[in-house]
């Protein structure tokens, strides 16, 4: 049987979540909010699946570049392994400073700042816009001369160890503080403080920062999220708010200079208004929600089921046909997008329901082809139709009554 064993990465990292969740209850520290929680694993489940669509393409980009435009050929021993290394953590230090420094890739990195908790769950907010700008800079990689294959289990470690520097829970490491990139430095990174802002940029070695002027030790204690905080747990409006205040930046740009300067200019130059006139017409803020007990089981359920549909997919992706594959990653796109508006309580997410439910018939309908199964889902499907506005008022009052 050909399994696709990175989807075990889910319950490895859901396991540390709930770890970290269980120790913080014990010590009574509260660093957990239940919909920033909600919120992170939304962002985390979709890069999952996202990732499963487009990593192959990274593996192929890096082996394309290898053969044909590597400078040098470089032998795999011990020695190259220590510079691939150094090389991927030099590049990375890079890719996210300029994350910060750039307004277009700001827009791409912003998500991973958004979330005003620091913790476990906060490491997941990883988007695939991410994930490709962050390829862009591996790509001078293969040109060196390392090869794809030691490329990408570089990347893999890159990707497990910033995960486990997203705590409250564990102090200052020592002498190891000098060294490695510490949760210690990355509170410093992760924190609005105008004394850390624009801070520890590393990865895995916290030298780079300490060469390039970077560095900030932990004093006071962080605050973290953005400056601004975003006040939404919107997937939708959390993943392209920054783009589309851009957009409106450019448009008002006068001249082509200034337009490319809003482009690859600085975010501490961005006007903050846009934002405010950007919220006020697409994003209607509610504040101070009060969650029933049974919107929380709700959302509760479905990111637990999602999860759940998230890790059968891709531990079984080799199995599953390119149609369904398509259909079951918008069916957790859906689902992710439903539990972010469910937190905000937005009413229309009943027709949102309906289209995952749709989705969910044209799947078993392709799995299952029998008669009996697809007339017993033509008659629940028609069904719902033909009692539509009874059901969504039914939901209504059971997910949202007080």
């Amino acid at each position: 049987m050909k399994l696709e064993y990175i989807a075990l990465a889910i319950p490895f990292f859901t396991f540390f979540m709930l770890l970290e969740f269980y120790i913080s209850r014990k010590k009574n520290k509260q660093v957990h909010q239940f919909n920033e929680s909600i919120a992170n694993l939304n962002v985390g489940i979709v890069e999952r699946i996202t990732d499963l669509l487009t990593t192959g393409s990274f593996f192929f980009v890096f082996t394309w570049l290898h053969q044909n435009w590597a400078v040098f050929t470089i032998e795999n021993n011990w020695l190259t392994w220590v510079l691939l290394f150094l090389a991927t953590d030099l590049l990375w230090y890079w890719y996210h400073r300029f994350g910060h420094e750039i307004n277009l890739f700001w827009a791409a990195h912003i998500v991973h700042h958004q979330s005003d908790d620091f913790n476990y769950t906060a490491a997941a907010r990883i988007t695939v816009i991410q994930a490709f700008a962050r390829g862009l800079f591996w790509s001078i990689l293969p040109i060196i001369g390392f090869s794809a294959e030691m490329i990408t289990v570089l990347l893999l470690i890159h990707g497990t160890y910033p995960f486990f520097t997203h705590t409250q829970l564990v102090g200052k490491l020592g002498w190891l503080e000098y060294i490695i990139v510490t949760p210690s430095h990355h509170r410093v990174h992760h924190s609005s403080n105008p004394e850390y802002l624009d801070k520890n940029y590393g990865d895995m070695l916290i030298i780079w920062d300490k060469i390039f002027g970077t560095f900030a030790e932990e004093k006071a204690e962080p605050k973290y999220g953005l400056t601004k905080s975003l006040g939404s747990h919107s997937f939708l409006w959390q993943h392209f708010h920054y783009f589309l205040e851009l957009m409106v930046a450019v448009r008002l740009a006068p001249t082509f200079r200034q337009k490319i300067k809003v482009i690859f200019g600085s975010p501490n130059n961005h006007d903050p208004r846009i934002r405010t006139l950007l919220e006020r017409k697409l994003s209607q803020k509610v504040t101070h929600i009060q969650y029933s007990k049974q919107l929380i089981r709700a959302i509760k359920v479905k990111t637990l089921t999602t999860i759940g549909v998230l890790f059968i997919t891709i531990l079984f992706s080799h199995y599953i046909s390119k149609p369904n594959l398509w259909l079951l990653t918008a069916f957790i796109i859906f689902s992710v997008i439903i539990t972010g508006a469910m937190l905000e309580q937005k009413r229309w997410i009943f027709h949102l329901e309906f289209v995952r439910f749709s989705i969910l018939c044209f799947i078993f309908n392709e799995t299952i082809t029998t008669l009996y199964t697809t007339t017993l889902i033509v008659i629940v499907y028609t069904t719902v139709l033909l009692f539509y506005n009874s059901i969504n008022s039914k939901y209504q009052k059971v997910i949202f009554a007080n």
